[in-house]
């Protein structure tokens, strides 16, 4: 079953075909990559299914449902969380908060509660810590919970940027250059960490990134994209075997 379809998705700025009539199938559980040089449009891509963009033509649908031209929150709701190729935490708070923060979607009080601390705001509190602990567990966080989130090491950053999309409890996952400024041990580590998320929480992956080590060792599928329209489509192997591909990485 498709976890997500995006049928025909265009836009423009400036008169500029950012992306052009841009068409992928991802299944429930798929660890999906999008690929391509640098301006391919690939973040583009992103921004129109988180609804940071509206797009010209074309419709998105998420567990069969239409989100096309929804708001970023509402997208959030239904089930797509992403990370950001530049790491986008709220670095004066704690690791915790920050987790917590992805949580408000599903554990709410009332602002009066909150205001005058009610009992129901303490329960509410303490099932947020409970299940925000319970994540940072997952990514041997748990001993920094008190860190503020600037303090901690890039690589955990990036960890902690996935747990806390994973706090919104996504049906997919989107994850922009999640590699980005990682050496080869912490790359090695994220690998393990994205295939964990993947199966322990019944999770479909989609992600953008430039490390082909990466991309092949965990990508089951790839759709390669070139000045914003798809060139090649199709399992991992067969896809960077593409001359095609080569050819667009190589600029010859």
């Amino acid at each position: 079953m498709a976890m997500l379809e995006v049928k025909n998705l265009s836009i423009s700025f400036g008169g500029l075909k950012a992306v052009d009539d841009f068409s992928v199938t991802i299944e429930k559980g798929q660890l999906y990559g999008l690929i391509g040089p640098n301006g391919a449009g690939k973040t583009t891509v992103f921004n129109l299914l988180t609804g940071v963009y509206r797009p010209d033509t074309g419709s998105i649908f998420l567990d069969a449902q239409n989100i096309t031209g929804k708001r970023t929150i509402e997208i959030n709701q239904e089930g797509i969380a992403r990370t950001f190729q530049n790491i986008r935490l709220f670095k004066e708070l704690s690791v915790l908060d920050n987790v917590k923060a992805g949580l408000h979607n599903h554990y709410k009080y009332s602002t009066l509660e909150g205001i005058f601390r009610l009992p129901r705001y303490y329960k509410v509190e303490k099932q947020m810590d409970e299940r925000a602990m319970e994540l940072l567990k997952v990514f041997e966080l748990d001993g920094e919970w008190d860190y503020k989130a600037s303090n901690l090491p890039y690589g955990k950053q990036r960890k902690l940027e996935i747990a806390r999309a994973l706090a919104t409890k996504p049906k997919l996952l989107l994850l922009d250059e999640p590699a980005a400024g990682m050496n080869p041990n912490e790359t090695a580590e994220l690998m393990e960490t994205i295939r964990f998320v993947r199966d322990n929480f019944d999770m479909t992956i989609l992600l953008i990134e430039h490390d082909m080590k990466l991309v092949s060792g965990i990508c089951e599928r790839l759709t390669v994209l070139n000045f914003g329209q798809v060139l090649t489509q199709g399992e991992t192997t067969e896809v960077l075997n593409d001359k095609r591909v080569i050819t667009a990485y190589l600029g010859e």
